[in-house]
């Protein structure tokens, strides 16, 4: 199966190979592309120390976190191996993100905030935030944002509601919606597996 289904790290190479303007908005259409990470439950660790660095405060259960960057038709051409629930999602693209043309932007949510500080390159679209006012300013309230960055973040959320969307087609998948009972040594086998047909369904084309 991993031989003929459009896995996301074929899909992944194939961005690498991208060079003309023509071949980059045939995989990007409209030069952009998305990326989050997702969290699936897993049961209660026995070792002491990975009950501490797989519960996520968020889930408030035992996970482990994937990160996925998707194109505007939803297909998945990037995945990284899984890691620990309490890694935050920032963290977990500092560790692997995809290698995108200089032409593509990628837009994020709130939790890559200060990505575009770090990181020039990729192009990152991230919403703009209300500001705190800092210590000693008690009292003060955040600034609120301006129509302009509004309208800008309420375009960003609907331009990124197809990575949402991806997520719930992989969901879809039971081994992927409910506890992985399931050895983690063969997580991401069965993560490469499930994205692949996702991919598949998403394109209509297997890789032969």
């Amino acid at each position: 199966m991993r031989e003929v289904l459009p896995l996301p790290k074929k899909e992944h190479e194939k961005v690498r190979r991208l060079q003309t303007l023509d071949e980059v908005e045939a995989v990007f259409p409209g030069f952009k592309a998305f990326l989050d990470a997702t969290a699936q439950e897993i049961p209660r660790p026995k070792n002491k120390q990975k009950r501490k660095t797989h519960y996520s405060g968020k889930k408030k259960k035992h996970t482990v976190k994937t990160q996925i960057a998707v194109n505007k038709d939803g297909l998945i051409f990037h995945k990284t191996r899984h890691t620990k629930g309490s890694t935050h999602d920032y963290a977990l693209f500092k560790q692997n993100h995809p290698h995108l043309p200089d032409n593509v932007c990628l837009g994020l949510d709130l939790g890559y905030d200060g990505i575009q500080k770090d990181y020039p390159e990729p192009k990152c679209k991230v919403p703009f935030k209300r500001r705190s006012p800092g210590r000693g300013k008690r009292g003060v309230k955040a600034k609120e944002l301006v129509p302009e960055q509004k309208s800008f973040n309420l375009k960003l959320a609907k331009d990124r509601v197809v990575v949402e969307h991806t997520f719930s087609k992989v969901k879809k998948f039971r081994v992927m919606a409910e506890e992985f009972r399931n050895r983690l040594k063969h997580y991401d086998v069965m993560t490469e597996i499930v994205f692949g047909i996702v991919n598949f369904r998403t394109t209509g084309t297997l890789v032969v």
